[in-house]
């Protein structure tokens, strides 16, 4: 089993920035995808970015390239997540989610653990 805890999230201006972070428990997370994903009222859960744990490999989608960056400490377990240039359409709660495998996926049902969600709201 994996634990994931989120963190970082919160009330910020558009053109402002976050950073979010995931912390990872349980299983030894070597061969593990580590992906952020974000649902915002009304909407379907989206992939927001994706990094492979032993490469460091790393996955945008097009709504956030140039603006985020995604990251991982091995020697503490954490992941995180750097928005830039925040915009309204970036409102969700965001997840971190993780897959038990090394091969990159953007869909959600392939991601076997999942934290709890953190609220990100971008004000106008």
């Amino acid at each position: 089993q994996v634990q994931l805890v989120e963190s970082g999230g919160g009330l910020v201006q558009a053109g402002g920035s976050l950073r979010l972070s995931c912390a990872a428990s349980g299983r030894t997370f070597s061969s593990y995808i580590m992906g952020w994903f974000r649902q915002a009222p009304g909407k379907e859960r989206e992939f927001v970015a994706a990094i492979t744990w032993s490469g460091g490999t790393t996955y945008y989608a097009d709504s956030v390239k140039g603006r985020g960056t995604i990251s991982r400490d091995k020697g503490k377990n954490m992941g995180y997540l750097q928005m830039n240039s925040l915009k309204p359409e970036d409102t969700a709660v965001y997840y971190c989610a993780a897959a038990s495998r090394s091969w990159f996926s953007a869909r959600d049902e392939n991601y076997d653990y999942w934290g709890q969600g953190t609220q990100v709201t971008v004000s106008s």
